[in-house]
Protein backbone atom coordinates (compact mmCIF):
# COMPACT_ATOMS: atom_id res chain seq x y z
CA UNK A 1 0.00 0.00 0.00
CA UNK A 2 1.29 3.45 -0.92
CA UNK A 3 1.08 5.79 2.08
CA UNK A 4 2.29 9.36 1.71
CA UNK A 5 0.97 11.06 4.87
CA UNK A 6 1.40 9.96 8.48
CA UNK A 7 1.17 11.54 11.93
CA UNK A 8 3.46 10.41 14.72
CA UNK A 9 4.47 11.54 18.19
CA UNK A 10 8.16 11.88 18.99
CA UNK A 11 9.71 12.25 22.44
CA UNK A 12 13.39 12.80 23.06
CA UNK A 13 15.01 11.33 26.15
CA UNK A 14 14.99 13.22 29.44
CA UNK A 15 18.28 14.26 30.97
CA UNK A 16 19.53 12.31 33.95
CA UNK A 17 19.50 13.88 37.41
CA UNK A 18 22.61 15.33 38.98
CA UNK A 19 23.98 13.55 42.05
CA UNK A 20 24.43 14.79 45.61
CA UNK A 21 27.58 13.14 46.91
CA UNK A 22 30.64 13.96 49.01
CA UNK A 23 34.17 12.70 48.64
CA UNK A 24 35.55 11.04 51.74
CA UNK A 25 38.88 12.71 52.27
CA UNK A 26 40.70 13.60 55.45
CA UNK A 27 40.67 17.29 56.47
CA UNK A 28 38.01 18.17 53.83
CA UNK A 29 34.66 19.31 55.29
CA UNK A 30 31.98 16.68 54.66
CA UNK A 31 34.37 15.09 52.20
CA UNK A 32 33.92 17.83 49.61
CA UNK A 33 31.08 17.85 47.04
CA UNK A 34 31.74 15.52 44.10
CA UNK A 35 28.32 14.67 42.70
CA UNK A 36 28.46 14.03 38.94
CA UNK A 37 26.13 15.43 36.29
CA UNK A 38 23.27 13.51 34.72
CA UNK A 39 23.67 12.27 31.16
CA UNK A 40 21.99 14.05 28.28
CA UNK A 41 18.85 12.43 26.90
CA UNK A 42 18.93 10.84 23.46
CA UNK A 43 17.75 12.80 20.41
CA UNK A 44 15.11 11.80 17.88
CA UNK A 45 17.00 11.84 14.57
CA UNK A 46 15.41 11.59 11.11
CA UNK A 47 17.52 10.05 8.36
CA UNK A 48 16.88 9.50 4.64
CA UNK A 49 16.71 5.87 3.52
CA UNK A 50 16.59 5.38 -0.26
CA UNK A 51 15.34 1.83 0.24
CA UNK A 52 12.02 3.24 1.45
CA UNK A 53 9.42 4.55 -0.97
CA UNK A 54 6.35 5.06 1.23
CA UNK A 55 5.43 6.00 4.79
CA UNK A 56 3.55 2.73 5.32
CA UNK A 57 5.64 1.72 8.36
CA UNK A 58 4.24 4.66 10.30
CA UNK A 59 0.69 3.28 10.05
CA UNK A 60 1.58 0.63 12.62
CA UNK A 61 3.82 2.54 15.00
CA UNK A 62 2.81 6.07 16.00
CA UNK A 63 4.94 6.81 19.09
CA UNK A 64 8.72 7.07 19.17
CA UNK A 65 10.79 7.74 22.29
CA UNK A 66 14.55 8.04 22.70
CA UNK A 67 16.49 6.74 25.69
CA UNK A 68 16.77 8.84 28.86
CA UNK A 69 20.15 9.92 30.18
CA UNK A 70 21.47 8.11 33.25
CA UNK A 71 21.76 9.83 36.63
CA UNK A 72 25.12 11.11 37.85
CA UNK A 73 26.92 9.51 40.76
CA UNK A 74 29.70 10.17 43.26
CA UNK A 75 33.37 10.81 42.47
CA UNK A 76 32.20 13.27 39.78
CA UNK A 77 31.04 10.41 37.57
CA UNK A 78 28.64 11.75 34.96
CA UNK A 79 25.67 9.70 33.84
CA UNK A 80 25.71 7.93 30.49
CA UNK A 81 24.17 9.77 27.56
CA UNK A 82 20.91 8.30 26.27
CA UNK A 83 21.04 6.65 22.84
CA UNK A 84 19.65 8.58 19.91
CA UNK A 85 16.63 7.05 18.19
CA UNK A 86 17.02 7.00 14.39
CA UNK A 87 13.81 7.26 12.35
CA UNK A 88 14.30 6.41 8.67
CA UNK A 89 12.10 8.09 6.07
CA UNK A 90 11.93 8.10 2.25
CA UNK A 91 13.79 10.83 0.42
CA UNK A 92 11.47 13.79 -0.18
CA UNK A 93 9.65 13.56 3.17
CA UNK A 94 8.49 16.89 4.63
CA UNK A 95 8.31 17.05 8.44
CA UNK A 96 5.75 19.50 9.84
CA UNK A 97 4.82 20.44 13.39
CA UNK A 98 1.16 19.47 13.50
CA UNK A 99 -0.39 22.34 15.43
CA UNK A 100 1.28 25.25 13.65
CA UNK A 101 1.81 23.52 10.31
CA UNK A 102 5.32 24.98 9.98
CA UNK A 103 7.95 22.97 8.15
CA UNK A 104 10.60 21.62 10.50
CA UNK A 105 12.67 19.92 7.80
CA UNK A 106 12.71 18.81 4.17
CA UNK A 107 14.39 15.40 3.98
CA UNK A 108 15.60 15.73 0.40
CA UNK A 109 19.36 15.73 0.98
CA UNK A 110 21.49 13.27 2.93
CA UNK A 111 21.72 15.49 6.02
CA UNK A 112 20.26 14.11 9.22
CA UNK A 113 17.69 16.18 11.11
CA UNK A 114 17.25 16.28 14.88
CA UNK A 115 13.48 16.39 15.25
CA UNK A 116 13.49 16.47 19.05
CA UNK A 117 16.48 17.31 21.22
CA UNK A 118 17.26 15.35 24.32
CA UNK A 119 17.13 17.16 27.65
CA UNK A 120 20.35 18.29 29.27
CA UNK A 121 21.55 16.35 32.26
CA UNK A 122 21.12 18.01 35.66
CA UNK A 123 24.17 19.40 37.43
CA UNK A 124 25.61 17.52 40.34
CA UNK A 125 26.24 19.31 43.63
CA UNK A 126 29.92 19.84 42.74
CA UNK A 127 28.79 22.66 40.42
CA UNK A 128 27.27 24.63 43.26
CA UNK A 129 30.28 24.87 45.55
CA UNK A 130 31.40 28.44 46.22
CA UNK A 131 33.56 30.18 48.79
CA UNK A 132 30.47 30.81 50.91
CA UNK A 133 28.66 27.54 50.07
CA UNK A 134 31.26 24.84 50.50
CA UNK A 135 28.98 21.86 51.09
CA UNK A 136 25.95 22.20 48.81
CA UNK A 137 23.44 19.44 49.54
CA UNK A 138 21.38 19.80 46.41
CA UNK A 139 21.62 19.05 42.69
CA UNK A 140 19.56 19.79 39.60
CA UNK A 141 17.05 17.49 38.00
CA UNK A 142 17.56 16.57 34.37
CA UNK A 143 15.72 18.65 31.78
CA UNK A 144 12.88 17.02 29.85
CA UNK A 145 13.41 16.01 26.24
CA UNK A 146 11.49 17.81 23.52
CA UNK A 147 8.16 16.31 22.56
CA UNK A 148 6.25 16.98 19.35
CA UNK A 149 3.43 15.65 17.26
CA UNK A 150 4.61 15.82 13.66
CA UNK A 151 3.09 15.12 10.27
CA UNK A 152 5.22 13.33 7.70
CA UNK A 153 4.30 14.16 4.13
CA UNK A 154 6.04 12.50 1.20
CA UNK A 155 6.54 14.66 -1.88
CA UNK A 156 8.34 12.63 -4.51
CA UNK A 157 11.49 14.14 -5.99
CA UNK A 158 11.24 14.13 -9.77
CA UNK A 159 12.38 16.50 -12.49
CA UNK A 160 9.37 15.86 -14.71
CA UNK A 161 5.78 15.02 -13.83
CA UNK A 162 3.40 13.35 -16.28
CA UNK A 163 -0.13 14.71 -16.15
CA UNK A 164 -3.34 13.78 -17.87
CA UNK A 165 -6.70 12.05 -17.60
CA UNK A 166 -6.78 8.30 -16.90
CA UNK A 167 -5.87 6.05 -19.84
CA UNK A 168 -4.24 8.76 -21.98
CA UNK A 169 -0.89 6.91 -22.14
CA UNK A 170 1.25 8.20 -19.28
CA UNK A 171 2.29 4.72 -18.15
CA UNK A 172 3.01 3.68 -21.72
CA UNK A 173 5.29 6.67 -22.20
CA UNK A 174 7.33 6.18 -19.02
CA UNK A 175 7.66 2.46 -19.77
CA UNK A 176 9.28 3.06 -23.18
CA UNK A 177 11.59 5.97 -22.24
CA UNK A 178 12.87 4.60 -18.89
CA UNK A 179 13.46 1.34 -17.04
CA UNK A 180 10.24 1.79 -15.02
CA UNK A 181 7.67 -0.99 -15.50
CA UNK A 182 4.27 0.35 -14.48
CA UNK A 183 1.08 -1.58 -15.10
CA UNK A 184 -0.20 -0.74 -18.58
CA UNK A 185 -3.78 -1.55 -19.49
CA UNK A 186 -6.70 -0.30 -21.55
CA UNK A 187 -8.79 0.72 -18.54
CA UNK A 188 -8.94 3.59 -16.06
CA UNK A 189 -6.62 3.90 -13.06
CA UNK A 190 -4.17 1.19 -14.03
CA UNK A 191 -1.72 3.43 -12.12
CA UNK A 192 -2.84 3.82 -8.52
CA UNK A 193 0.53 4.82 -7.03
CA UNK A 194 3.17 7.22 -8.38
CA UNK A 195 5.88 5.53 -10.44
CA UNK A 196 9.39 6.97 -10.87
CA UNK A 197 11.59 6.25 -13.88
CA UNK A 198 15.10 7.42 -14.75
CA UNK A 199 15.42 8.65 -18.34
CA UNK A 200 19.02 8.32 -19.55
CA UNK A 201 20.11 10.84 -22.19
CA UNK A 202 23.76 9.79 -22.41
CA UNK A 203 26.88 9.48 -20.25
CA UNK A 204 26.35 11.25 -16.92
CA UNK A 205 23.13 12.87 -18.11
CA UNK A 206 19.71 11.73 -16.98
CA UNK A 207 16.55 12.96 -15.31
CA UNK A 208 13.76 11.49 -13.18
CA UNK A 209 10.24 11.27 -14.54
CA UNK A 210 7.16 10.61 -12.38
CA UNK A 211 4.02 8.92 -13.64
CA UNK A 212 1.25 10.39 -11.49
CA UNK A 213 -2.11 8.54 -11.23
CA UNK A 214 -4.68 9.91 -13.66
CA UNK A 215 -6.58 13.03 -12.67
CA UNK A 216 -10.24 13.69 -13.28
CA UNK A 217 -12.31 16.83 -12.94
CA UNK A 218 -12.74 17.66 -9.26
CA UNK A 219 -9.44 16.01 -8.24
CA UNK A 220 -8.40 19.07 -6.23
CA UNK A 221 -11.58 18.60 -4.15
CA UNK A 222 -10.90 14.93 -3.43
CA UNK A 223 -12.63 13.24 -6.37
CA UNK A 224 -10.88 10.18 -7.81
CA UNK A 225 -7.27 9.35 -6.96
CA UNK A 226 -5.72 12.61 -8.04
CA UNK A 227 -6.31 14.54 -4.81
CA UNK A 228 -3.98 12.17 -2.96
CA UNK A 229 -1.20 12.51 -5.52
CA UNK A 230 -1.27 16.09 -6.77
CA UNK A 231 1.22 16.91 -4.00
CA UNK A 232 3.79 14.77 -5.78
CA UNK A 233 4.03 17.15 -8.74
CA UNK A 234 4.70 20.15 -6.49
CA UNK A 235 8.46 19.55 -6.58
CA UNK A 236 8.65 18.89 -10.33
CA UNK A 237 10.74 21.29 -12.36
CA UNK A 238 8.39 20.90 -15.33
CA UNK A 239 5.32 18.98 -16.46
CA UNK A 240 4.55 16.92 -19.55
CA UNK A 241 0.82 17.12 -20.17
CA UNK A 242 -0.39 14.10 -22.14
CA UNK A 243 -3.70 14.37 -23.98
CA UNK A 244 -5.66 11.74 -25.92
CA UNK A 245 -5.79 13.84 -29.06
CA UNK A 246 -8.16 11.37 -30.75
CA UNK A 247 -10.79 11.74 -28.04
CA UNK A 248 -11.07 7.95 -28.11
CA UNK A 249 -13.22 7.87 -24.98
CA UNK A 250 -15.70 10.42 -26.23
CA UNK A 251 -14.10 13.45 -24.55
CA UNK A 252 -12.88 16.63 -26.20
CA UNK A 253 -9.05 16.90 -26.08
CA UNK A 254 -9.11 20.68 -25.64
CA UNK A 255 -11.60 20.43 -22.76
CA UNK A 256 -9.44 17.70 -21.17
CA UNK A 257 -6.37 19.94 -21.38
CA UNK A 258 -8.14 22.90 -19.78
CA UNK A 259 -9.80 20.75 -17.09
CA UNK A 260 -6.46 19.38 -15.84
CA UNK A 261 -4.94 22.86 -15.73
CA UNK A 262 -7.91 24.09 -13.71
CA UNK A 263 -7.27 21.30 -11.19
CA UNK A 264 -3.64 22.36 -10.89
CA UNK A 265 -4.70 25.96 -10.30
CA UNK A 266 -7.24 24.91 -7.66
CA UNK A 267 -4.81 22.67 -5.79
CA UNK A 268 -1.83 25.03 -5.86
CA UNK A 269 -1.70 28.21 -7.99
CA UNK A 270 2.09 27.82 -8.25
CA UNK A 271 1.61 24.55 -10.15
CA UNK A 272 -0.25 26.38 -12.90
CA UNK A 273 2.91 28.43 -13.49
CA UNK A 274 5.12 25.36 -13.82
CA UNK A 275 6.57 24.99 -17.37
CA UNK A 276 4.62 22.52 -19.51
CA UNK A 277 5.24 20.65 -22.72
CA UNK A 278 2.14 19.14 -24.29
CA UNK A 279 2.16 15.69 -25.89
CA UNK A 280 -0.72 14.63 -28.11
CA UNK A 281 -0.93 10.84 -27.81
CA UNK A 282 -2.89 8.25 -29.86
CA UNK A 283 -2.43 10.21 -33.08
CA UNK A 284 -2.88 6.94 -34.99
CA UNK A 285 -6.54 7.01 -33.94
CA UNK A 286 -7.12 10.70 -34.72
CA UNK A 287 -8.33 12.32 -37.93
CA UNK A 288 -6.28 14.95 -39.73
CA UNK A 289 -8.85 17.53 -38.68
CA UNK A 290 -8.51 16.58 -35.01
CA UNK A 291 -4.71 16.75 -35.16
CA UNK A 292 -4.66 20.13 -36.89
CA UNK A 293 -7.28 21.64 -34.55
CA UNK A 294 -5.53 20.55 -31.38
CA UNK A 295 -2.07 21.58 -32.59
CA UNK A 296 -3.37 25.03 -33.56
CA UNK A 297 -5.02 25.48 -30.16
CA UNK A 298 -2.02 24.40 -28.07
CA UNK A 299 0.60 26.30 -30.07
CA UNK A 300 -1.70 29.32 -30.06
CA UNK A 301 -1.46 29.31 -26.25
CA UNK A 302 2.33 29.33 -26.45
CA UNK A 303 3.10 25.70 -25.50
CA UNK A 304 5.63 23.40 -27.16
CA UNK A 305 3.68 20.55 -28.72
CA UNK A 306 4.71 17.05 -29.84
CA UNK A 307 2.70 14.23 -31.37
CA UNK A 308 3.38 10.66 -30.21
CA UNK A 309 2.16 7.10 -30.24
CA UNK A 310 3.66 5.97 -26.94
CA UNK A 311 3.39 2.13 -27.18
CA UNK A 312 5.41 1.99 -30.43
CA UNK A 313 7.77 4.85 -29.45
CA UNK A 314 6.65 7.02 -32.36
CA UNK A 315 7.72 10.62 -31.61
CA UNK A 316 8.83 9.80 -28.07
CA UNK A 317 12.52 10.53 -28.66
CA UNK A 318 11.74 13.99 -30.03
CA UNK A 319 9.57 14.65 -26.97
CA UNK A 320 12.27 13.48 -24.53
CA UNK A 321 14.93 15.55 -26.30
CA UNK A 322 12.71 18.64 -25.91
CA UNK A 323 12.21 17.85 -22.21
CA UNK A 324 15.98 17.53 -21.67
CA UNK A 325 16.62 20.86 -23.42
CA UNK A 326 14.00 22.56 -21.28
CA UNK A 327 15.38 21.10 -18.05
CA UNK A 328 18.81 22.58 -18.87
CA UNK A 329 17.26 26.04 -18.52
CA UNK A 330 15.38 25.44 -15.27
CA UNK A 331 16.44 25.71 -11.60
CA UNK A 332 17.01 22.52 -9.56
CA UNK A 333 14.25 20.52 -7.86
CA UNK A 334 12.42 22.57 -5.24
CA UNK A 335 13.45 22.26 -1.62
CA UNK A 336 11.36 23.60 1.25
CA UNK A 337 13.00 25.87 3.80
CA UNK A 338 12.66 24.99 7.46
CA UNK A 339 10.77 27.42 9.69
CA UNK A 340 10.89 28.34 13.36
CA UNK A 341 8.04 27.05 15.48
CA UNK A 342 6.28 30.19 16.81
CA UNK A 343 6.84 30.97 20.47
CA UNK A 344 3.09 31.39 20.83
CA UNK A 345 2.66 27.71 19.93
CA UNK A 346 5.20 26.69 22.56
CA UNK A 347 3.38 28.72 25.17
CA UNK A 348 -0.02 27.38 24.13
CA UNK A 349 1.20 23.80 24.48
CA UNK A 350 2.53 24.47 27.94
CA UNK A 351 1.03 23.31 31.18
CA UNK A 352 0.67 25.71 34.07
CA UNK A 353 2.44 23.50 36.59
CA UNK A 354 5.88 24.41 37.88
CA UNK A 355 7.90 24.00 41.03
CA UNK A 356 10.05 26.46 42.95
CA UNK A 357 12.36 25.19 45.66
CA UNK A 358 15.13 26.83 47.65
CA UNK A 359 18.39 25.01 48.20
CA UNK A 360 21.24 26.75 50.07
CA UNK A 361 19.97 30.15 48.98
CA UNK A 362 19.47 29.21 45.30
CA UNK A 363 15.90 29.47 43.93
CA UNK A 364 15.45 26.55 41.53
CA UNK A 365 12.54 26.72 39.05
CA UNK A 366 11.51 23.59 37.15
CA UNK A 367 8.75 23.04 34.56
CA UNK A 368 8.75 20.91 31.41
CA UNK A 369 6.96 23.54 29.36
CA UNK A 370 9.28 26.32 30.53
CA UNK A 371 12.33 24.36 29.38
CA UNK A 372 10.91 24.16 25.85
CA UNK A 373 10.47 27.93 25.74
CA UNK A 374 13.91 28.49 27.24
CA UNK A 375 15.49 26.34 24.49
CA UNK A 376 13.98 28.63 21.84
CA UNK A 377 14.93 31.87 23.62
CA UNK A 378 17.94 33.84 22.36
CA UNK A 379 19.29 35.36 25.57
CA UNK A 380 21.47 37.76 23.57
CA UNK A 381 18.43 39.21 21.79
CA UNK A 382 16.61 41.91 23.76
CA UNK A 383 13.11 41.21 22.39
CA UNK A 384 13.49 37.45 22.89
CA UNK A 385 14.67 37.98 26.47
CA UNK A 386 11.77 40.36 27.13
CA UNK A 387 9.35 37.70 25.89
CA UNK A 388 10.85 35.13 28.28
CA UNK A 389 10.55 37.58 31.18
CA UNK A 390 6.88 38.20 30.31
CA UNK A 391 6.26 34.43 30.40
CA UNK A 392 7.77 34.26 33.90
CA UNK A 393 5.54 37.11 35.01
CA UNK A 394 2.30 35.98 33.33
CA UNK A 395 2.60 32.35 34.45
CA UNK A 396 3.03 33.35 38.10
CA UNK A 397 6.65 32.27 38.48
CA UNK A 398 7.80 35.70 39.66
CA UNK A 399 4.98 35.78 42.23
CA UNK A 400 5.98 32.30 43.43
CA UNK A 401 9.59 33.43 43.87
CA UNK A 402 8.41 36.41 45.94
CA UNK A 403 6.27 34.11 48.09
CA UNK A 404 9.36 31.99 48.73
CA UNK A 405 11.08 35.10 50.08
CA UNK A 406 13.47 35.95 47.29
CA UNK A 407 15.47 39.15 47.70
CA UNK A 408 17.38 41.34 45.30
CA UNK A 409 20.66 39.71 44.29
CA UNK A 410 19.56 36.16 45.12
CA UNK A 411 20.36 33.50 42.52
CA UNK A 412 17.58 32.05 40.34
CA UNK A 413 18.36 28.80 38.48
CA UNK A 414 16.18 27.64 35.55
CA UNK A 415 17.83 24.59 34.01
CA UNK A 416 20.91 25.94 32.15
CA UNK A 417 20.10 29.57 32.98
CA UNK A 418 21.23 31.27 36.17
CA UNK A 419 20.74 34.96 36.97
CA UNK A 420 20.56 37.33 39.90
CA UNK A 421 17.05 38.43 40.82
CA UNK A 422 16.31 42.11 40.21
CA UNK A 423 12.81 43.22 41.30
Amino acid sequence: MFVDIAKIKIKAGDGGNGAVAFHREKYVASGGPDGGDGGRGGNIVFKVDDNLSTLADFRYKRKYKAENGADGSGSRRNGKKGKDLIIRVPRGTIIRETESGVIMADMSADDEFIGAKGGNGGWGNSHFATSTRQTPRFAKSGAPGEEWEVQLELKLIADVGLLGFPNVGKSSLISVVSQAKPIVGDYHFTTIVPVLGVVTMGPEKSFVMADIPGLIEGASEGIGLGHEFLRHVERCRMLVHIVDVAGSEGRNPIEDFEAINRELESFNPELAKCPQIVAGNKIDLATDEQLASFREYIEGKGYEYYEIVAPIKHGTQELINAVARKLDTLPPVKRYESEEIPMAVLEKRSKDGFTVRVEDGVYIVEADWLYRILCKTDLDDYESLQYFQRVLQQRGIIDALIEKGINEGDTVSIYDLEFDYVP
